[in-house]
């Protein structure tokens, strides 16, 4: 009997009942190791020893007087100590808000603006923080007051009796907070029956079980780290090998060799993360790694880029990858995260449309010869009860196949709202179609269309850049540019409008790569072929990037601005905040290249 069939006889209300039991009847089966460098030395914990700790916090919660169903702030960087602190919420009953210390000087807002959004009373991190954290939160009296506890020095003792409290599948488990990619950040609610759902789902759709091995670089705060790798190996009984997203960042080929060293099978990220290993994994690095183990390869919380797969999949052939390890799916927090995938055993499916009628919101599969072409990656199907509807967001139509509209998704899997959003949540969460009044869905705000079943997105309506009629997806136009110019920092472009006198005008906003330097910055008499740096000429840049645009989209474009690496607004999730990108250009307050 495998540890995911278990499942069918042990109570399924939350999954500390299932932590519990794996603690119980598998103690010393390794649940999770970190490797804080992205190799030796690693941390390594059973089901026994996180148990035992997340219990250790739910004591602690309750000495410290914090209520069940209070809401507490998960402060942590990357590790086990994330983990046992949000399981130990789950133990005690009180709503986690998973979240990312601030740095002095940057991020405590946000911090402070989740805290009283939420009503949180407690704080919780670890011992080594709590000095930076304190300087950070100096200029909040409202944080710098807050009851603050530390969770990894906490005495671990044997206690077979266990505290829960009266969990129910409709108990909240915690509120994650949205990326705000389009909007101020909202708490969406997830029960702990939303939870059990979407594991189930995420199981299903990835035929996870105790054999598959995780390794993943994703942030603990955001619900792609959090629940589709940490909870999902929970879930099926699995080891789960953990890297801090800095040392990805810095060096990603730490996550190719952890997946090479543990011989995982189920690791994904983002479509940029692809990207950056393509451009940054040396083919000496290469040679050394075996990812033949790799058999579910997700790509999903951005657009999936069959460029992005195609380049992946060539660069990386000698190191056992095939094209068919790659998984594209699609997800939300509002519906946990994961709502559709394709098929383990299948490669990705792609659809070939003219571009032109694509601009028109309109598929059209039936290309010509010469015609001009678009390939888009499909992101599967729903799972279990899941139902995907593409609406008219207008009407409240149902659209036809091939046909885009708003994604509406229904399921065990939604989320309960937004935390004291009643109306935004009424909108969002209760929408129903208006032919027979079926609901209530989940409005998305990501356009999309089926074929043949298959789920296509095509991107975010508010994002959506219209002009003289024409519709332009922004992440097709920050491609273009991406692509066809070396100088520009992938993931790090914004593409949106402006009002120019009555007309939408199209705004490109991109980060220059660190070795570029404007010309108008070189030091007399020195000789560029000698030095570190090279010297471009931004007028010369600045017309090739219309050209590009021009030929590419047929679109001109208004104004295009160069600021400083690591200036472009994202998301804590990694997202381009085009919005906020919007209006730090309208104000005058892009952190620009060149000043």
């Amino acid at each position: 009997m495998t540890h995911l069939e278990d499942l069918d006889f042990i109570k399924k209300t939350s999954l500390i009942d299932i932590l519990h039991w794996r603690a119980q009847y598998y103690p010393e089966h390794k649940a999770y190791t970190f490797l804080p460098e992205g190799n030796k030395p690693s941390i390594t914990m059973t089901f026994q020893d996180i148990d035992r700790c997340a219990y250790a916090v739910a004591v602690l919660l309750r000495q410290r007087g914090v209520a069940e169903g209070a809401r507490a702030l998960l402060l942590y960087h990357q590790g086990l100590d994330y983990i046992i602190a949000f399981l130990g919420c789950l133990y005690a009953g009180v709503i986690a808000v998973p979240m990312y210390p601030p740095r002095p000087k940057r991020g405590a807002a946000r911090v402070l603006g989740i805290a009283e959004d939420a009503g949180a009373t407690h704080i919780l991190t670890t011992s080594s923080i709590v000095v930076g954290l304190r300087q950070a939160m100096a200029e909040h009296a409202p944080l710098q007051t807050m009851p603050l506890s530390t969770t990894d020095d906490l005495p671990v003792t044997v206690d077979e009796t266990h505290y829960l409290p009266s969990i129910t599948g409709e108990t909240i488990a915690f509120l994650q907070y949205t990326s705000g990619s389009t909007s101020t950040p909202k708490g969406v609610m997830v029960s702990h029956a939303n939870l059990l759902a979407n594991e189930q789902m995420i199981q299903q759709a990835f035929e996870n079980s105790q054999d598959t091995t995780f390794v993943s670089w994703l942030p603990l705060y955001h619900d792609m780290g959090l629940i589709g790798n940490v909870l999902q190996a929970l879930y099926v009984g699995a080891h789960c090998v953990l890297l801090s997203p800095l040392v990805f960042m810095q060096r990603p080929i730490k996550w190719l060799q952890a997946i090479s060293q543990y011989r995982a099978r189920f690791s994904g990220a983002p479509n940029f993360a692809y990207d950056l290993c393509v451009s940054r994994v040396t083919p000496e690095q290469r040679a050394t790694l075996d990812l033949s183990s790799w058999r579910v390869a997700f790509n999903g919380a951005e657009p999936v880029r069959h460029d992005t797969l195609q380049k992946f999949s060539a660069a990386f052939q000698e190191c056992g990858f095939q094209p068919q390890q790659f998984f594209p799916c699609y997800g939300l927090a509002e519906a946990s995260v994961f709502v559709s995938g394709g098929s383990v055993a299948n490669p990705p499916v792609t659809l070939d449309v003219q571009m032109n009628a694509f601009k028109q919101h309109q598929i059209v599969t039936d290309v010509p010869d010469g015609a001009v072409t678009c390939t888009l990656v499909g992101c599967g199907q729903p799972q279990l009860d899941g139902c995907i509807k593409i609406v008219n967001p207008e009407t409240r139509i149902p659209c036809q196949d091939d046909q885009v509209g708003e994604v509406w998704v229904a399921g065990s899997h939604v989320a309960k709202g937004y935390w004291n959003r009643p109306e935004e949540t009424k909108y969002t969460f209760a929408a129903l179609l208006a032919d027979n009044d079926t609901g209530p869905f989940l409005r998305t705000g990501d356009l999309g269309f089926l074929h043949n079943g298959e789920l296509y997105l095509t991107g975010r309506r508010k994002d959506l850049i219209i002009v003289e009629g024409t519709n332009h997806y922004p992440q097709d136009i920050e491609l273009t540019v991406e692509q066809h110019h070396s100088e520009i920092r992938t993931g790090c472009c914004a593409a949106f409008a402006v009002d120019i006198e009555g007309k939408e005008r199209v705004v490109i906003v991109a980060e220059v790569e660190r070795q570029y330097q404007p010309l108008s910055a070189q030091p007399p008499n020195t000789d560029t072929q000698t030095t570190t740096r090279i010297y471009i000429d931004k007028t010369a840049l600045l017309q090739s990037i219309r050209r590009s645009i021009a030929e590419q989209h047929n679109l001109p474009v208004h104004e295009v601005v160069f600021i400083r690496l690591g200036s472009i607004p994202k998301t804590s999730s990694g997202k381009i905040q085009r919005r906020a990108c919007r209006e730090q250009f309208l104000r005058g307050t892009l952190n620009l290249w060149e000043k």
